[in-house]
């Protein structure tokens, strides 16, 4: 069975909002482009999908924009190549090496969990939710950067039940961000 990981940028004070300031450096974006390596597929909620094919699409040129940096562009190629599969009931159509989910959820994320490969990467902030609140989730990746955001959306705000973690490896970087990995405790 592939486990399902869900890996995010957090601030000190929770915060997940992408636009809260956590700006990856270079050491950064290479630890965000082996997670995204380490994916057979991921999965998006309709706005996670919009926002990251926004920003990391190959262009119908071929060409990376002169705005990417040369340590974005291996980010890049690995999440524009990775099929993708997106929960929304809003979307009539996907593209950008997708397909959509609807119905279901934990009947959805339990079959592609049940394909042979290496592993699942979830991203964003309501989805993530709903799967850790179906036990869905098997390993958590928190990058905690040094900021305090004073605002946005919190790490699974609205979890209904408590979540106890193992923490089963952690990485120091020199931003002063820390890579905190988790696999949740299953009660006996």
């Amino acid at each position: 069975m592939r486990p399902l990981r869900y890996s995010i940028n957090v601030t000190l004070d929770g915060c997940v909002h992408h636009e809260a300031g956590v700006a990856p450096d270079e050491e950064l974006m290479g630890f965000w482009t082996a997670e995204m390596q380490r994916a057979d597929a991921v999965i998006y909620g309709r706005t996670t999908y919009e926002m990251m094919e926004g920003a990391w699409r190959r262009p119908a040129s071929g060409e990376w924009p002169d705005w990417m940096s040369e340590g974005e562009v291996p980010f890049a190629e690995a999440i524009d190549r990775v099929p993708k599969h997106v929960v929304s009931s809003t979307l009539e159509a996907v593209d950008w090496n997708a397909e959509l989910i609807r119905g279901d959820l934990a009947h959805a994320i339990k079959q592609l969990k049940q394909q042979p490969g290496e592993g699942l990467s979830v991203g964003g902030v309501t989805l993530p939710l709903a799967l850790a609140e179906l036990g869905l989730i098997d390993e958590y990746t928190f990058v905690v950067h040094p900021i305090i955001a004073g605002h946005g959306p919190r790490l699974l705000d609205g979890l209904q039940k408590r979540m106890t973690l193992e923490l089963v490896h952690r990485r120091e970087f020199a931003s002063g961000a820390v890579a905190n990995r988790y696999r949740p405790v299953r009660s006996a």
